[in-house]
């Protein structure tokens, strides 16, 4: 009888690791191409709840190419390359492109009310009710989300220094005649 539950389970197992393999589902690669260029804030300020969402409004042509302010003009041309359309200004009903930035806690000023932490999509602000929180500045990704919902008006955007750790080599010069 033991055996007999063992062949079947062993049956079913095969089947199933058949069927995973033969209907299997891939994602669109093009919106994983569109999600790789975006600059992964997950702000909102596209009016889309994170990156991947936008990405893939834009593969189904529900949301254009010009609404990421933090991605700047750079990403919509990047975006106009790979979906081979004409680049667009970015449109400022949705903000305007800023210099790359970090929050920063004020800490003689947190009450520890957890309103940045619970306001935080990427999970870089550390602490507890009613201590002093931090900002985990690696993990920051300058969404600014969290700055609206302080009562004490503890934290400040800090433009991220220009040195050899982020430093890149400016694009050239694109010269169309």
């Amino acid at each position: 009888m033991i055996l007999i539950i063992c062949i079947t389970f062993a049956v079913f197992g095969v089947i199933l690791g058949f069927s995973a393999i033969y209907f299997r589902v891939e994602g669109d690669p093009i919106v994983d191409k569109i999600e790789a260029i975006l600059p992964q804030t997950q702000c909102g300020q596209c009016s889309f709840p994170g990156c991947r969402p936008y990405a893939e409004a834009i593969a189904a042509g529900d949301a254009d190419i010009n609404q990421c302010p933090p991605g700047g003009q750079d990403g919509v041309e990047a975006l106009a390359d790979l979906l081979g359309v004409e680049a667009k200004p970015l449109n400022a009903e949705f903000g305007e492109e800023k210099p790359k930035s970090v929050a920063v806690i004020i800490e003689d000023l947190c009450i520890g009310c957890t309103k940045c932490i619970q306001a935080c999509p990427v999970d870089a602000i550390l602490g507890s009710a009613k201590m002093m929180h931090t900002v985990i500045a690696d993990e920051c990704t300058g969404c600014e989300l969290c700055v609206d919902p302080c009562p004490v008006d503890c934290i400040v955007m800090e433009p991220i220094p220009e040195d050899l750790n982020n430093w890149q080599w400016p694009e050239p010069v694109k010269k169309y005649a």
